[in-house]
């Protein structure tokens, strides 16, 4: 285990593993579902290499093993903020980039489409920068780079003045809100729901940016500690080992949770709308699919969880994006719709995966890059039409692979 504090202590870090015949790989927080930061030989962990470091009016740079809670919290105290984030905030910059981490909305894209620049440690211990105008094909390879290609140090990130974004949160029904998500993600900046996988009820969640100035009105710290952490965590944590422990009462639980949904309403700084704790354990599953097959999916999946042998208790999830230019994205020159399946952990889940993957998959569907799915190489070369242009990057940056482990192995081929 490596734990550098410096530019210079990764490059030492890679280039000693390098001689040594050791292979490299970046950790971030632990936060994927995938073995895309195991290995056998040197672990980098960049925690100890975190913070802003420069601020250039909206471009900031941060060391790489920042976590986005951090990072939010600073970026606040600078007067700016993340153009968009996910409901969790515990990864790490670089850990969320290349893999692809994504918010929702249809005019946003993911949070690597918010790099503007970063920096690169390369297999012979060389740093490298890249940005749109300077080496172009790195950049477009490595803002979603599964740490194939390197280790990143710094990312420079394209801010905007810190926003409020009010927060409208409902419970509906699953047909009445399919008939107008398309309008739905249209007019409004932020749309997603949960969907209880055993009723027809979902959590619709509705955010609306608001002009430059506007006073926020938040949540009362004790309803706010109430939905959150006793209703969302606590409660909800509760029926999940319920279930677990009897599985026969899930889908009456899971049918439960759905029609105990409550309305609320309140604004605040973006960050905190945007991210909630999220202390219930889960394991997940999620392919980016062509924006308009969602309704093809959502139904196939439908009837595929009625004869699963066993029952779900953890809703699904649904939000979308914008297209963009990135390689190795899942939203590569498409406008997107995102799907996650979750089971709670310990909960049998490999049958529901498995038709969930099959589902996706016959839709055009890529898997995200840090959560559980079963495609090879193969199978994504055929979703991603520059897969062979990043290959070729990786091996002209690695090829004696350096950076390989197994699950690279699987998803991109054997390095070098």
């Amino acid at each position: 285990m490596a734990r550098p504090r410096s530019t210079e202590e990764i490059a030492e870090a890679v280039a000693s593993a390098a001689r040594d015949g050791l292979a490299v790989r970046p950790r971030g927080s632990g936060h994927s579902f995938t073995g895309v930061a195991t290995t056998s030989g040197v672990a980098v962990d960049l925690a100890a290499w975190s913070g802003v470091v420069a601020v250039d009016g909206e471009l900031v740079t941060v060391r790489a093993g920042t976590p986005l809670h951090r990072l939010n919290a600073e970026l606040a105290a600078l007067g700016l903020a993340l153009p968009n984030l996910g409901d969790i905030d515990r990864q790490t910059v670089a850990g969320a980039i290349s893999t692809g981490t994504h918010g929702t909305g249809a005019r946003f894209g993911g949070l690597a489409t918010g790099v503007h620049a970063l920096e690169l440690v390369t297999a012979d211990g060389s740093v490298l920068r890249c940005a749109e105008d300077e080496r172009p094909e790195l950049f477009a390879a490595a803002r979603v780079g599964l740490g194939a290609l390197g280790v990143i140090s710094t990312v420079t990130l394209r801010c905007v003045p810190a926003f409020v974004v009010r927060a409208h949160e409902y419970p509906a029904r699953l047909d009445a809100v399919l008939a107008e998500f398309g309008d739905l993600t249209e007019r409004e900046d932020h749309v997603e729901f949960h969907w209880f996988v055993h009723s027809d009820r979902v959590l619709v969640k509705r955010n609306e940016r608001l002009p430059q100035g506007t006073p926020a009105r938040p949540m009362h710290p004790l309803r706010r500690f109430y939905e959150y952490e006793v209703m969302e965590n606590a409660a909800f944590g509760l029926v999940c080992r319920l279930g677990r422990a009897v599985p026969r009462l899930v889908p009456r639980l899971n049918r439960m949770c759905g029609a105990l949904l409550s309305e609320r309403a309140y604004s605040d700084a973006s960050y905190r709308v945007f991210t909630t704790p999220r202390r219930v354990r889960f394991v997940e599953s999620e392919y980016a699919l062509p924006r308009e097959r969602l309704h093809d999916v959502l139904a196939e999946l439908r009837s595929a969880v009625r004869v699963l042998p066993h029952p779900v208790i953890v809703p699904v999830e649904v939000r979308v994006a914008a297209a963009d230019d990135i390689w190795l994205s899942t939203a590569y020159r498409r406008e997107t719709a995102y799907v996650a399946v979750h089971q709670f952990l310990g909960m049998p889940y490999r049958e529901y995966f498995d038709a969930f993957e099959a589902i996706a998959a016959a839709h055009g569907g890529r898997p995200h890059w840090g959560k559980l799915h079963g495609m090879d190489a193969a199978g994504l070369r055929e979703r991603y039409p520059r897969f062979e242009d990043f290959r070729r990057v990786r091996a002209e940056l690695d090829p004696a692979g350096v950076f390989r482990n197994d699950y690279l192995d699987r998803v991109l081929g054997p390095a070098g």
